[in-house]
């Protein structure tokens, strides 16, 4: 394998295993706030914020925790043949499947992206050129410059009404990082499918 190939993958791989390391450690903010909304309905008053909250540490845990899953190989799989195939084969299974999930992967980050630049009030036009014209403004007058280029910004429709750009940003980073990894997979099964092992 190139030098290059084997840097990708050693830098992917090592981003993910770390933030993978950190996210799952989510489950405790979710058991938190679940535990909270349990308390605040039986004995305080309600909260609004904690069935939507739980929802975006849930959509964080998940979707931050996929490179790591893809890299340990935890990902769910059908077993009815592949457990007995030899290792090359795997490989060469492998890499046309990856193949299949960088192209589903590369979709939904486009639509992903649409939606975070909708959620920052864009609503006509190109998103990436409202992406780099915000990045920009934000970088040239600040955060008052960045709010001339925004619209409306999105809300949920919820009693709460949070912003969902956060979270839609968390997705964009999350489908971006489980691309990279994806990448990282099908090198590792192009290698596996030559005889070396990375």
């Amino acid at each position: 394998m190139p030098r290059l190939i084997l840097g990708y993958i050693r830098w992917v791989d090592a981003i993910n295993y770390r933030l993978g390391r950190i996210v799952m450690y989510g489950i405790f903010i979710m058991v938190g706030i679940l535990l909270w909304s349990s308390i605040s309905k039986t004995f305080l008053l309600p909260s609004l914020w904690t069935l939507e909250m739980a929802q975006f540490a849930m959509v964080s845990y998940y979707i931050l925790g996929g490179p790591y899953s893809i890299q340990l190989g935890s990902n769910v799989r059908m077993d009815l043949f592949y457990h007995g195939w030899s290792h090359r084969k795997k490989a060469w299974f492998d890499a046309f499947t990856v193949m299949v999930l960088v192209f589903y992967l590369s979709i939904l980050l486009y639509g992903a992206f649409n939606s975070l630049t909708y959620s920052l009030g864009h609503f006509t036009g190109h998103p990436f050129q409202f992406a780099i014209d915000l990045i920009t403004a934000f970088f040239t007058g600040g955060p008052a410059g960045a709010e001339e280029v925004m619209g409306y910004i999105e809300r949920s429709p919820t009693a709460w009404r949070p912003v969902l750009w956060p979270i839609k940003l968390i997705m964009v980073l999350g489908i971006f990082l489980i691309l990279l990894q994806a990448l990282s997979e099908f090198f590792k099964d192009i290698a596996r499918i030559r005889g070396q092992e990375i």
